[in-house]
C-alpha cells in the first residue's frame, strides 16, 4: 500500500540480520489483499529499495522460491479453502450484515462513548437461516469465532503476553465479500504453508497475536515464534512524518546517502546490540545482534545525526579501493551534471584526478555531492582572477608567483600537504613585506577565485603541479 520508509526498512533489517545470524532464509511476501489501498509500483519499489539497501530477500515475488507465489493476491484459492475448513469445523461463520447496519453499530457505540465492535449477531444463525439467506443471493463475509480464555504466549521481545480479544472485540472478518482475505487469515495461512519459523513485526500487531494464535489452534497448526519491535519515533517522541516524503528510502538515495549509513543509524537508535557504536557494517550488525537485547521502549531517531553517520561510512568507502571505483564514477557524473554548462576541462574528469580529490577530502565530507558545492567549484572550473585583484592583497604579486612556480617545478615528483606547508612558510620569508596570511589569501584567490575553503597546501596537492602553474601564469598575465 505504499513505498518503503525508515520504519519498514528497520523491520526488514531486523528480520534480515536475524535470519543471517541463524543461517536462515529472509522472505519478502507482498501483502496486497486490501485492493482499495494498493499503490501501483509500490511492491516493485519495496524490492528495489531492499536491493539498494544491501538486504535483498532470499525468496520474493521477483526472485521466486519453493513456496510461491509470494504475492497474496495470487494465492486466493488457498485462503478460500482455508476459510471453508473453518466453516466446516464451526470455527467460522457466514455474516450477512450490511455495511449500513455495521455503520449504525459504529455510530451508536461512539455516541455512547464505547469502542466500536461487531455484536456477533450472525454467529447465532441456524443452518436453515443461513441456507435461506444464501438462496436469496444475499452478500456475505466469513467471520472467525473468537473464543474466551486465550492462552498466554511468549514474545521474543516483550516476554509473556496475553490479550483476551473476545472481551474487547467482535468476531473479525477473515474473508471479504470480494474473495480477498484480511491480514489475519492470509498471514496465518501463508506462515503455515511457507514454513515460517520466526516473524519479527511492528509492536502494533502485538495485541492481534492472541487472535492469530486462536486461528492456528482452530486449524490445528503450530504457530511460528513472534517478536514485536518497538516503534521508531522522531527524537522528540512523535511519529515519523510521511507527509513530506522525508522518511522514504527513495528520498535518501536521491540525496546521496549511503545505505550503510541508514542501516547504521536505525540500529544505533534502537536496541539488540551490546553497545551503541557508530560505523557498524552489515557484517558487524549480523555478528553482534542478539534478539534478547531488544528493549521494549520506543527507538528515538535523530536524523540530524545522519550526515555524521554517512561521513563515517563514506570515509570507509573512499579508503577501500574496490568501493572507491564506484564513487569515482558517481563523482564524474555529478561534476558533468552540475558544471556541464561551464566548459569543464576534460582533464578534471580523468580518473586519477577525481581519485586524488576523493582521497584528499576523505573524512572531511559527509556526502559525495559536497564536492560539487560552490566551495569546491575550483576543483572543476578554472577561476577568472585578474592581476589587479591580486595586487590589492599584495604588491609583490610577481615575486610570489615566481617563488611558487619555482617550488612547483622542484616539487613535481611528490606533493604532500605537510611538506608544502613547510615550503610555503619558507617562501614567505623570501618576500620583502608580505605577511604569511596575506600570501595565503593571494594564492587562494589565484587558485580558486574564493576566499574560503581547504588549506592552500591541500588545494595545490589536489590540483597538481601542472594545474597550479597554469592558474598562476593565467592570473599574472590577465
Amino acid at each position: 500500500t505504499g513505498f518503503l520508509h525508515l520504519g519498514g526498512l528497520r523491520t526488514a533489517l531486523y528480520n534480515y540480520i536475524f535470519a543471517k545470524k541463524h543461517q536462515g532464509t529472509f522472505i519478502l511476501r507482498v501483502e496486497d489483499t486490501d485492493q482499495n489501498r494498493v499503490v501501483a509500483g509500490a511492491a516493485e519499489g519495496i524490492e528495489d529499495m531492499l536491493d539498494w539497501a544491501g538486504i535483498p530477500p532470499d525468496e520474493s515475488p521477483r526472485r521466486g522460491g519453493s513456496f510461491g507465489p509470494y504475492q497474496q493476491s495470487h494465492r486466493l484459492d488457498l485462503y478460500r479453502r482455508a476459510s471453508d475448513v473453518l466453516l466446516e469445523r464451526g470455527a467460522a461463520y457466514r455474516c450477512f450484515c450490511t455495511p449500513q447496519r455495521l455503520e449504525l453499530l459504529k455510530k451508536e457505540a461512539l455516541r455512547s462513548q464505547q469502542t466500536p465492535r461487531y455484536d456477533n449477531r450472525c454467529r447465532h444463525l441456524t443452518p436453515t437461516e443461513v441456507s435461506e439467506k444464501l438462496s436469496r443471493g444475499l452478500e456475505w463475509v466469513v467471520r472467525f469465532r473468537l473464543e474466551k480464555g486465550v492462552e498466554p504466549f511468549r514474545d521474543l521481545v516483550y516476554g509473556w503476553n496475553k490479550h483476551d480479544v473476545a472481551d474487547v472485540e467482535g468476531d473479525p472478518v477473515i474473508l471479504k465479500g470480494d474473495g480477498f482475505p484480511t491480514y489475519h487469515l492470509a498471514n496465518v495461512v501463508d506462515d503455515h504453508y511457507m514454513g515460517i519459523s520466526h516473524v519479527l513485526r511492528g509492536t502494533e500487531w502485538l495485541t492481534s497475536t492472541s487472535k492469530h494464535l486462536l486461528l492456528y489452534k482452530a486449524f490445528g497448526w503450530d504457530p511460528p515464534q513472534f517478536g514485536h519491535l518497538p516503534l521508531l519515533l522522531n527524537k522528540d517522541g512523535g511519529k515519523l512524518s510521511k507527509r513530506q516524503g522525508d522518511i522514504f528510502l527513495e528520498r535518501f538515495a536521491q540525496d546521496g546517502y549511503l545505505p550503510e549509513a541508514l542501516l547504521d543509524i536505525i540500529t544505533n537508535c534502537g536496541s539488540g546490540f551490546a553497545e551503541k557504536q557508530m560505523g557498524r557494517t552489515l557484517e558487524e550488525l549480523i555478528s553482534q545482534f542478539e534478539i534478547g537485547r531488544i528493549t521494549t521502549h520506543s527507538a528515538l531517531l535523530d536524523l540530524e545525526k545522519l550526515p555524521e553517520f554517512n561521513r563515517i561510512h563514506l570515509t570507509r568507502h573512499i579508503a577501500n579501493e574496490g568501493l572507491r571505483q564506484k564513487l569515482i564514477r558517481e563523482l564524474q557524473l555529478l561534476v558533468e551534471h552540475v558544471y556541464g554548462d561551464q566548459e569543464v576541462d576534460q582533464e578534471v574528469l580523468e580518473k586519477e584526478y577525481v581519485e586524488r580529490v576523493l582521497l584528499l577530502r576523505k573524512g572531511h565530507i559527509s556526502l559525495l555531492k559536497n564536492l560539487v558545492s560552490s566551495d569546491y567549484s575550483y576543483l572543476w572550473v578554472r577561476p577568472s582572477v585578474s592581476r589587479e585583484q591580486l595586487q590589492t592583497i599584495s604588491a609583490e604579486v610577481d615575486e610570489i608567483g615566481k617563488l611558487v612556480l619555482g617550488l612547483m617545478t622542484r616539487q613535481a615528483a611528490v606533493l604532500t600537504v605537510e611538506e608544502l606547508n613547510k615550503d610555503l612558510r619558507s617562501l614567505q620569508k623570501q618576500t620583502k613585506e608580505t605577511k604569511y596570511s596575506s600570501m595565503m589569501k593571494l594564492l587562494r584567490l589565484a587558485l580558486s577565485g574564493q576566499q574560503h575553503g581547504p588549506s592552500v597546501a591541500e588545494m595545490m596537492v589536489t590540483l597538481g603541479p601542472q594545474e597550479v602553474c597554469g592558474r598562476i601564469h593565467k592570473a599574472l598575465s590577465s
